[in-house]
Order: structure tokens, then sequence, then C-alpha cells
């Protein structure tokens, strides 16, 4: 699937930023100035900084979110996946500044703000399976893996799937599974699952992927038509099959594309 996001919209002043084919770039990033630059420092210290600006982003947002803080659980998931292994080498010196990155093929990687915000917003336990819709480098589906006992995650881009399946394999998340094809049709040899989680924006909430959730459990999915206004949604699946939606924030998310099949 496409993938990914620029930031949240919220009403605040942000820093001055340019824009380039679908993601954005902070000034001290175009300036190469600043504290956006992770070489010579130690991994520990981008990590760091990038839980400080989660935490930031957090409280700042928390009349919209719901919460003061993020489950533990998830903060130490963001803290253990090595961010700089799902971007490019020549994005790797951004790799923890809270921002998107771009990974090729006209993909982003998330921000990390929302890739713990939504993680969060799924409310997984260990024992739990989901499904991930837009593997992207594979990086939210690695996060995943730390919360729940397995990860089915599809992807439409051929290329993207092949490189996220090697990654993942290769850094140690063998509880990720990953398939090539069309996330509007879910993926539902695996299914049901505990939750699902969407990574691109679709204009209406997919029935497929309802279908594929067990009753009270939840999809969190960006809602919205390309390039306008989205909304970070949260559905949760009561025991009739019925649903009850709650608006999160506002977002802007690259559309989630169907293919040919």
């Amino acid at each position: 699937m496409f993938n990914k996001i620029n930031r949240p919209i919220w009403p605040r002043p942000m820093p001055c930023r340019s824009r380039v084919i679908g993601w954005t770039l902070p000034l001290s990033r175009v300036l190469g100035v600043g504290k956006v630059s992770w070489i010579g420092r130690t991994r520990m210290t981008g990590v760091r900084e990038m839980l400080n600006d989660i935490e930031r982003e957090v409280a700042y947002t928390r009349h919209l979110i719901g919460r003061d803080e993020l489950d533990p659980r998830v903060m130490q998931a963001m803290s253990r996946v090595p961010r700089h292994e799902f971007v490019p080498e020549s994005e790797r010196r951004y790799a923890y500044e809270n921002g998107p990155a771009p990974i090729g093929h006209g993909q982003t990687i998330s921000q990390p703000y929302i890739v713990a915000l939504m993680s969060d917003l799924l409310e997984t336990t260990p024992g739990d399976r989901v499904l991930e819709v837009g593997t992207g480098s594979g990086y939210q589906a690695a996060i995943l893996s730390l919360l729940v006992d397995e990860v089915h995650s599809v992807e439409i881009i051929e290329a993207l799937a092949v490189a996220a399946r090697e990654r993942l394999h290769r850094l140690g998340f063998r509880n990720v599974i990953c398939h090539l094809g069309n996330g509007y049709k879910g993926w539902p040899e695996a299914a049901p699952y505990d939750g699902v989680i969407v990574t691109a924006a679709a204009p209406y909430i997919p029935s497929a992927l309802l279908d594929q959730l067990k009753p009270g459990r939840k999809l969190v999915i960006p809602v919205g038509e390309p390039y306008s206004h989205q909304e970070l949604m949260v559905i949760e699946k009561d025991a009739a099959g019925g649903v009850k939606e709650q608006l999160i924030l506002g977002v802007a998310f690259v559309p989630l594309v169907s293919g040919s099949d």
C-alpha cells in the first residue's frame, strides 16, 4: 500500500517546511543544520530524542487522543526497533527525527509519533494476531511484532513487499508475515484478527477489513479523500457486528490504492 503520512493536522504554529513530492522536510534538514543528523551520535541518543518528541506530541494532543501518555509497551517497542534500518542509506542520518522519510517508490515511513499513536490505539495484547494494511518499509509491522504474537502485513507494491520481507527476517522479526495483495480486501486466509491497522487513507471503511476483525476489537484507519481533509479513526466492532466510530485527530496520508486485482 501507499505509505505513509506527513504530520497530524492541528492548529498550532509549525516549523518552516519545504514541500517535496509527498512528504515534508524540516528547515534544519533543508539547510543541513540543527539536531536532525544522527551521524556522530549514538543510536541511543537518537532513540532518546525520538521518544522525548513522541511524549511532547502526546502531551500537546492529549485533548484529541484521549490519553496523557501511551502504553509503556508501545514506547518500549519504539525504543527497541532500529528505525535507521528501515530507511535508505541516504536518509539514515534523519532516521530518528520525528517526521516521515522517503523509502522509494513514492512512499514514506511514517512519523514516529503517528506510528506510536496508532499502535497504542489498537490496544493489543501479547497473544494477538493482527493485520496491517500497507507494509511499506516494514517499520510499523516491526513495532507491532513486539506487541503481539503474529502480524500479517499486506503490501501492493511488489518491490516494497519483497524488501520488507527480507529486512524483517534479517533483523529477527520472524513473527511478521508479508503478503503481496490488495489491502482493501485484507488477508482473509488468516482471519479473524484481534486488530487491523491501515497506513494510508481510504475514502471509506473497507467492509472486508471489518469482516475480518474479531468482535470487541478495533480497526485503526485514516479516512478521507486524497490530499483533502482526513481523520484518523478507531472503529470498534461489537458482538452483533455493529460498529462504533471514534474520530481521533486530523491527519494527512497518501491514498490507499486498490490496484487491479
